[in-house]
């Protein structure tokens, strides 16, 4: 069926191009029913073009339909060619001064935190660059799409509002001109009739519900065609959608999967074509497999000409979008068209149409919509005006459509609430006109139905349906909020009015809240549901803003002041009415005191933490303070006794501190959590807080004994202090530890409290204090836990309604800041002044905080030698309307308190007290006299103090008990040895309450009493003293014995083992004697590493431990193995083309590597040394637990056991492989070297001939022909049959083979087979490509060569190096010496090697390396004398003089005439003499360069890495130690290398000695094919000498990468924003991660694009920066990755994962060097193994689809 239709298309393309728009045009403009000529048009050729098939061709239909139906339309509209048209209308518009620009996903928005007027108003990058706020404090978020830029809009910003450029937009006319004048009046005619056709026809095709027909667009022959149409709904995962289509309409997985991306892109797709019969069928299994959990996907069967009219009404929508670009005017009529009232009335409009179907059209109809919109109604702001007005008129209809949506509310029409309700002057108006505050809170309570029998909300349980409605009925709150959100600064009666209206409302919402959720107390048995608490605190966390926000709009006015604190006042009085709980009155009595109060107990009553309208009262009380109306408002509370107004504020903070005291703990967790969201700092605002200042309110107002009274009854305390002697005999009756701690617990409680009516004074209006006041006592007391960072400090500060705390412009005042270092983030230290203003009692500590500033202080104290008492900070004075608070410290109740607590304090044992109930008395103690000192100083002439506190606690007790005065009882206590901890505190009581005297005294003369207090003073001070001074000594005496009685056992022990430490001591002696042997070497003589002058280092013994046995062993030939734990990995660091591949790794040939280094096998290790045996032994016990584990678990670990890789037993490090320790191997196989020894041209000859002998005996074993053997002119002393014999151990030989075959393994990607030739190759390769990397570390790092490698890199490459050289012996003798043959033959050609690698692409130090190593291979069975030394040095000699052609044929030099000296050096004459030679030798192809100077610095700056190489090889391979100047950097380095590697200081002198050969091998080299393609410019070689590979350079401004990522678009899904672009920092290529569109097989899996990635561009390791993230990747293999934190840091020194903070980023440099220090030292597999160990979460995480 499809096929036939596909045939078909093209028939139908020819007749649609003859369509003329032109002439249509024409003929419309003529007619008089233009909709029916528009509609008949549009009837016949929509389904023509759209929708001709099972897929979508969308470039065939937009050129189309531009042709087609567009086409015409332009030319009706312009009255001309659209060519000519649109461009006049642009040049007559005056350009907008908004800006207007919709945010893509992703795109990096900015907000000013200084000029903004909410946190909605936001810049586009452009804007913001253009604007002032660059310079202030900004913030930067990325856009979830759908908003727009606020650039031009004067309501948004104080100051700064436009940029620079839409700034010369507003200089012409400030008044509103009506931009229709710029039109023609039939332009405007034909304007208003095709907006109103096209869009009318656009909304009826989107909202249009029946399947089979269509609105006045009746086909000509109707086919049955027909789509299966899926919709996206947000319950349903990616996997089921994937799963269910491939069921319905049998896909493949690929293409299931583009169809679920395409429905979750534009909310729909078709995915079956046909007949209806057909498409029905689908649908049904579409319906039956996804019905089963959840609701069933929404799938429709829809006729394709409907299809095909949607789709082309998307797109004139987006015409007309584009079209209204072009001119305000233009734009003026889409609106006027659109808000037109249509013939049924209300809601008629083709907006409001729009608008009220929004739920039920699909994702891309709505965005599309959406945006014709903002770039319609909301610029023009006319109609902007009338736009809120309908949008307001339609909330509840909208909000409760989008209740039942199910797609997110950034595609729900109901989200535009933010661009509109954010706008002061329509926030006004629509309060003002169309009561909107009440219409927003109303709404909320109607989606709030359950209620309780007294009508407070009630939830059910929190399941996720009702998780998910409760979210959305919080975006109402979000609306109120936005509508509060500015202030207005002058009030007309109507806003007032309804602003009361509202506030109203708003009462009526906390009265449903006013104790909500209540709890009783469990007895017996513990709770068995744990009862629905986090749906009412998450609408009280909600409403945190909103009600401060009301609060804030009640004090700019005083008649509404007054008006919302009566309405307030007369619904508490209600809630009261409500309460039945105090029906018996009863009389306590105390110290003379009588106050009659209601019998409630919270431990057995009712009691809820929810009391909003109390609250509500209470910062409405204090608002009333600041604004002298509080004469007013006491008569309005006298209505309401204090006591009342105090009683239920007081029932929550007994609660508070009985479920500290544990009496509660059968409630369950619920309880806790709400304990601790109360003094949360999200809540603690409008909750915790408040309720002290209603305590105060109402204490203010009663007389302190009374309250003290009532408080101690509501804690349960009254019966202890109100009968004498009540407390012992509590404690001896009551046996029952437990209720004896609680009591204690809720004295200290109580205490607390008391402490913190009288002390909490720091609210504007309560103290005499400003808003900076209290958020630097915040700040202060959080520093004096310890220091913080930025981010910490602001999460622990309460933020307003702009999400600002206030902190920055008081943090100076009181801290330093402390910048970081590679590690850690800034920190802000307190100042050393601030911490006098220490309370330890400060109300917002949690219990662990306070605990922790009290050890800090205390610390700190003693550091300073101060004594470490925390007296009391002093305090600001009250406002008068609570001045009266101060008298609860004097009164005779409290008076009562502290005697009777001092008392058990004094009489310790009889009682049950505790040293906290002692700390907090002392901290009442030392209030009361500072407060009194205050009293005194402040005092002027005719006041009388009436704070007489000190002489109340002079006074000891009345006539029946006499009871000593509380004075008295401090002195005894201050000697009491029990409270060694407290002496200091009550020291400084007693000193103050003395200075107090004096101050009281200084007025009248009585020297004596002064003196008799100093006097009492010092004698205790002396007998102090006298105390610390004898248990100091008693201290001193008990450590003598201690250590005395210690050295005895030691003699002991020493004599009784004597011959053990004996021999320890001599074994200590030979070591150090064999170190000392082979030093002397060093001093005088040249040190050479290799060659017969090679300087010959005594041999010292290696004595290892294994870390597994901790048994010592020396490392021999003929002893077991020991080995190194070891890392192999691919590397491609120094690569230079990342793009080459191994094609085929089974026939690939590794011999030579290529300069271009693109893929490396890297050798790291921990070097820690185990047995072999005990290795092999840990290594299965890992191999058979990860078994175990796989039966029961089916996670992965950090190591991947099948690959053989396990954690190093000490250190944990990742590791998959063992080197074997051994003696220096060349040693074995040099024999007696004789005196002469051949010079380089003899030598080649000599190796030539052995090598002919060799390949001849090789044919001649095919032959098997024994006589041609005598014919064979073998080279003196060569014996070819000669089978050298392995000297090394089994267990050893065992070693070399594993670890060579885990390198061939794991370099080559192919299955470990020990058999195959190639194993020494890569073995060779890995060392030479392990020195590589580690002299270009050193090199980038400046350091010198020697003596600055950790030392694990060190022994690495010791073992590495000596393995490397060893491990021919477990080889094939004839593979490793054809390897020799064939490496050779690429420098010294022979008859029998064709086609080699040209000289330009062979790495030299690879090829030395492998020579070196190969060559004892045939130098075991020449038996001629010349030594093993010899031919190393001749081989070396060879490649450096190869390495030199190489620099010169590729060194571009460029001739820049600076020739340093006319009088060229020797060496710079010896290089042009090459240089010219090489010139005649290439046929003149080469440059001319007249220039040595510049031929010589070239030469020398090219050979210096290989130099160095070669310098760390041939140490490590012969142990010669390195001479002490190459230990340090300096100059000379590269005479002092020469000199070590026997090299002339002048390498040219190599090219002289031997130039009867080398010319001939010269001529050879540049004679081959590629060498000549070079030096015709047809082909690109590597220059020397090799830049180092660094990551990408980042910007400094992290924007810039957020904006480089929101223009990155997803590769595979047509220009579809990418969800997490991720920047490669190797080669920085973008990448759309971790989704399913940009998926790609590898090895049979699939895998996200940076997996994909890491294998093309690191050979399976890779670094990426995931942009939206803000933080680094480290990916290896498919199963390891982990996080890292970014290079990225704020001005605060902390980095922003995750960008929640959007404080501006900056690039720190050396954080950047650090990781990119870790990939050069390929510690990135390492760093992600340590990483995975330490979080397990990690190891759960699907790496493989990143």
């Amino acid at each position: 069926m499809a096929a036939e239709l596909e045939a078909e298309v093209p028939a139908f393309d020819r007749s649609l191009l003859e369509c003329s728009a032109e002439e249509l045009a024409a003929k419309w403009l003529q007619t008089n029913d233009l909709q029916k000529e528009v509609y008949q048009h549009l009837a016949y050729y929509v389904p023509k073009i759209y929708c001709r098939g099972p897929n979508p061709a969308p470039q065939r239909e937009d050129l189309l339909a531009q042709q087609v139906l567009l086409g015409p339309m332009e030319w009706y509209l312009c009255g001309e060619d659209p060519a000519f048209g649109f461009p006049k209308l642009e040049q007559a518009n005056k350009p907008s001064h908004l800006c207007g620009r919709v945010f893509k996903v992703g795109e990096p928005t900015y907000s000013c935190r200084d000029c903004a007027v909410d946190p909605t108003c936001v810049l586009c990058m452009e804007c913001f660059l253009g604007s002032i706020h660059k310079e202030h404090r900004y913030r930067m978020t990325t856009s979830g799409g759908g908003g727009f830029c606020d650039c031009g809009d004067t309501e948004a910003w104080k100051e700064g509002p436009y940029c620079k450029k839409h700034e010369i937009n507003t200089s012409e006319t400030e008044e509103e001109e009506d931009p229709l004048v710029h039109l023609s009046e039939d332009m405007v005619a034909r304007a208003y009739n095709i907006f109103a056709i096209t869009f009318k026809y656009a909304v009826d095709i989107l909202t249009w519900e029946k399947e089979n027909e269509l609105p006045g667009l009746e086909m000509t022959e109707k086919s049955d065609t027909y789509y299966c149409m899926l919709f996206n709904d947000e319950v349903h995962t990616y996997e089921q959608v994937i799963y269910t289509l491939q069921k319905a309409v049998n896909c493949t997985q690929k293409e299931a999967i583009g169809f679920a991306t395409t429905v979750d892109r534009d909310g729909r797709r078709s995915v079956r074509y046909g007949d209806f019969q057909y498409c029905e069928q689908a649908k049904s299994v579409i319906v039956r497999n996804t019905s089963r959990q959840t609701k069933p996907l929404k799938v429709q069967v829809m006729h394709s000409s409907i299809v095909a009219h949607q789709s082309f009404g998307l797109k004139l929508l987006t015409w007309l979008g584009s079209i209204i670009g072009y001119s305000d005017g233009l734009r003026r009529i889409l609106c006027q068209v659109g808000l037109q009232e249509g013939p049924d009335g209300e809601n008629s409009s083709l907006v409001d149409k729009l608008m009220l179907s929004d739920s039920k059209l699909w994702k891309g109809a709505r965005n599309v919509y959406h945006q014709l919109f903002m770039s319609s109604l909301l610029m023009d702001l006319k109609y902007k005006k009338l736009f809120a007005i309908r949008f307001a008129r339609n909330y509840e209809r909208l909000q409760s459509d989008f209740m039942k949506d199910d797609h997110d509310r950034e595609f729900s029409i109901a989200d535009l609430s933010i661009q509109i309700f954010t706008v002061p002057s329509l926030a006004r108006m629509l309060i003002t006109e169309e009561n909107l505050m009440t219409t927003i809170i109303k709404t909320f309570m109607d989606h709030l139905r359950h209620r309780d029998i007294q009508g407070r909300f009630q939830f059910e349980r929190y399941t996720a349906l009702q998780a998910f409605k409760f979210r959305r009925v919080q975006s109402l709150i979000l609306d109120l909020k936005y509508v509060l959100i500015s202030k207005p600064t002058e009030w007309s009666d109507d806003l007032r009015h309804k602003f009361l209206e509202g506030f109203d409302a708003f009462l009526e919402l906390l009265k449903c809240m006013q104790g909500m959720d209540p709890i009783t107390r469990q007895v017996g048995q513990h709770i068995e549901m744990e009862p629905e608490w986090e749906a009412a605190f998450t609408l009280q966390m909600k409403l945190t803003l909103v009600i401060s926000m009301m609060q804030d709009w009640c004090a700019l006015d005083e008649k509404v002041l007054i008006e919302a604190y009566k309405k307030c006042l007369a619904v508490l009085m209600q809630c009261h009415s409500g309460f039945t709980d105090g029906e018996q009155p009863i009389v306590l009595n105390m110290c003379g005191h009588s106050v009659e109060t209601i019998r409630y107990c919270v431990s057995q009553e009712k009691v809820s933490i929810h009391l909003p309208v109390s609250r509500l009262l209470a910062g409405m009380n204090w608002l009333s303070v600041s604004f002298k109306i509080s004469h007013r408002t006491k008569t309005l509370c006298n209505e309401l006794s204090p006591p009342m107004l105090i009683e239920h504020p007081l029932r929550c903070l007994v609660l508070c501190a009985q479920v500290h005291a544990g009496m509660w703990r059968r409630n369950g967790f619920s309880l806790v959590n709400q304990i601790y969201y109360y003094h949360n700092v999200k809540c603690r605002r409008e909750m915790f807080d408040k309720d002290i200042v209603m305590l105060q309110t109402g204490v203010s107002m009663m007389d302190p004994n009374h309250f003290l009274m009532i408080m101690l009854s509501r804690f349960e305390l009254y019966q202890i202090f109100s009968t004498p002697d009540y407390g012992k005999r509590f404690s001896t009756e009551n046996t029952n530890k437990d209720i004896v701690q609680q009591n204690n617990t809720l004295i200290e409680e109580m205490l607390y409290l008391i402490i913190m009516i009288v002390g909490e004074r720091f609210s504007p209006g309560i103290g005499q204090v400003n808003a900076t006041d209290e958020i630097k006592r915040e700040i202060i007391h959080q520093l004096s836990i310890r220091p913080m960072a930025h981010s910490e400090l602001v999460k622990a500060l309460p933020e307003d309604e702009n999400r600002e705390t206030g902190m920055e412009s008081v943090i100076e005042e009181v801290a330093c800041f402390k910048k970081p270092g590679l590690t850690g983030r800034g920190l802000y230290e307190l100042k050393p002044e601030c911490t006098r203003n220490f309370n330890l009692y400060f109300y917002h500590f949690s219990r662990a905080e306070q605990s922790k500033a009290e050890e800090a202080q205390r610390k700190l104290r003693k550091q300073n030698r101060e004594d470490t008492a925390l007296p009391p900070p002093a305090l600001p004075p009250f406002c008068p309307l609570f001045a009266s608070l101060v008298n609860i410290l004097q009164s005779d109740v409290m008076l009562c308190i502290m005697g009777t607590i001092l008392q058990w304090a004094v009489e310790h044992n009889g009682y049950a007290w505790s040293e906290s109930m002692l700390q907090r008395v002392l901290h009442l103690l030392g209030m009361a006299l500072q407060e009194e000192k205050q009293h005194l100083e402040n005092l002027s002439e005719e006041n009388v103090v009436t704070f007489t506190f000190t002489q109340k606690i002079s006074k000891p007790g009345d006539a029946p008990n006499n009871s000593p005065s509380i004075l008295a009882m401090l002195e005894t206590l201050q000697n009491a040895p029990h409270l060694e901890v407290h002496k200091d505190m009550i020291r400084w009581i007693l000193k103050t309450f003395n200075a107090i005297k004096k101050l009281r005294e200084s007025s009248s003369t009585s020297p004596v009493a002064e003196t008799e207090g100093n006097i009492m003073e010092e004698s205790s001070r002396d007998k102090d003293k006298a105390e610390r001074k004898r248990k100091a000594e008693i201290a001193r005496l008990r450590r003598e014995k201690i250590m005395a009685q210690m050295s005895e056992m030691q003699r002991h022990f020493i004599n009784e083992n004597k011959e053990l430490f004996q021999q320890t001591l001599e074994e200590l002696d030979t070591s150090a004697s064999g170190v000392h042997d082979n030093s002397p070497v060093t001093s005088d003589a040249k040190l050479t590493a290799l060659g017969p002058e090679q300087t010959r280092v005594a041999e010292h013994r290696q004595v290892v431990m294994c870390i597994l046995c901790q048994e010592e062993q020396e490392v021999k030939v003929d002893s077991r193995a020991m080995v190194l734990a070891a890392f192999i990995q691919r590397s491609t660091v120094l690569s230079k083309n990342r793009s080459k591949t191994i094609p085929d790794p089974e026939k690939y040939d590794p011999l030579f590597m290529h300069p271009d280094l693109s893929c490396g096998t890297h050798t790291g290790s921990c070097g820690h040394i185990m047995h072999a045996h005990c290795w092999q032994r840990y290594f299965d016990a890992v191999q058979a637990k990860e078994q175990r584990r796989q039966q029961r678990l089916r996670v992965h670990t950090s190591y991947d056991v099948e690959n053989g890789e396990f954690l190093c037993p000490l250190c944990e490090c990742l590791s998959n492989t063992v080197i074997p320790l051994l003696p220096p191997p060349r040693v074995l196989f040099n024999r007696l070297d004789f005196s002469g020894q051949p010079n380089l041209a003899h030598w080649i000859k000599t190796v030539c001939q052995q090598i002919k002998a060799l390949y001849l005996l090789r044919d001649e074993d095919c032959a098997s022909n024994s006589e041609k053997m005598d014919e064979l002119q073998l080279p003196e002393g060569f014996r070819p049959d000669f089978q050298p014999k392995n000297p090394y151990s089994e267990s050893i030989k065992e070693m070399l083979t594993t670890f060579g075959t885990a390198t061939y393994k794991v370099g080559l990607k192919v299955h470990p087979n020990e058999e195959d030739p190639r194993v020494p190759i890569m073995c060779w390769g890995s060392c030479a490509y392990t020195i590589q990397t580690i002299e270009r570390i050193l090199a980038d790092e400046d350091k010198p060569l020697f003596g600055h490698l950790p030392c694990r890199q060190d022994d690495c490459l010791t073992s590495l190096t000596r393995f490397a050289a060893a491990h021919w012996t477990v080889s094939s003798l004839s593979a490793v010496q054809g390897h020799f043959c064939t490496l050779l033959a690429s420098l010294v050609p022979n008859e029998k090697n064709g086609n080699l690698p040209c000289i330009l692409d062979i790495d030299m130090f690879h090829l030395l390396v492998n020579l070196v190593l190969s060559f004892p291979a045939i130098h075991c069975q020449d038996f001629s004398g010349v030594s093993l030394g010899t031919g190393d040095l001749h081989l070396f000699h060879l490649v450096t003089m190869a390495h030199i052609i190489q620099i010169l044929l590729t060194s571009s030099t460029e001739e820049n005439g600076m020739d340093q000296e006319n009088t060229s050096s020797e060496e710079e004459v010896a290089v042009l003499t090459l240089y010219k030679f090489l010139c005649q030798c290439t046929g003149s192809a080469l440059k001319e360069i007249s220039s040595g100077w510049h031929l010589w610095k070239n030469l020398k700056a090219g050979i210096m890495p290989f130099l160095r190489c070669s310098a760390l090889f041939f140490h490590y391979l012969n142990g010669v130690p390195a001479p002490s100047e190459m230990e340090v950097s300096g100059t000379n380095q590269f005479e002092h290398l020469c000199s070590y590697l026997s090299l002339p200081n002048n390498l040219t002198c190599l090219f002289q000695e031997n130039s009867d050969i080398m010319n001939t091998l010269i001529e050879s080299w540049c004679s081959n094919n590629e060498v000549k393609r070079y030096l015709e410019g047809k082909r690109h070689a590597i220059s020397y000498a090799r830049e180092s590979n660094k990551l990408i350079d980042l910007p400094d401004d992290y924007s810039c990468l957020i904006n480089q990522a929101s223009n990155f678009s997803c590769p595979k899904s047509g220009g579809d924003k990418s969800r997490a672009p991720t920047l490669c920092l190797v080669c920085g290529t973008m990448l759309c991660s971790q989704s399913y569109c940009c998926q790609t097989e590898l090895e049979g899996e699939d895998v996200g694009a940076c997996t994909a990635h890491t294998y093309t561009c690191g050979s399976g390791v890779g670094i990426f920066l995931r942009v939206r993230e803000c933080q680094v990747l480290f990916l290896a293999g498919k199963t390891k990755g982990c996080f890292y934190p970014p290079p990225y840091l704020d001005d605060y020194g902390e980095t922003d994962q995750g960008l929640r903070r959007g404080n501006p980023l900056h690039l720190c440099k050396e954080r950047f060097k650090k990781i990119q220090k870790l990939w050069q030292q390929h510690s990135i597999t390492e760093e992600i193994g340590h990483a995975q160990e330490a979080n397990q979460t990690l190891v759960g995480i699907d790496w493989q689809h990143l």
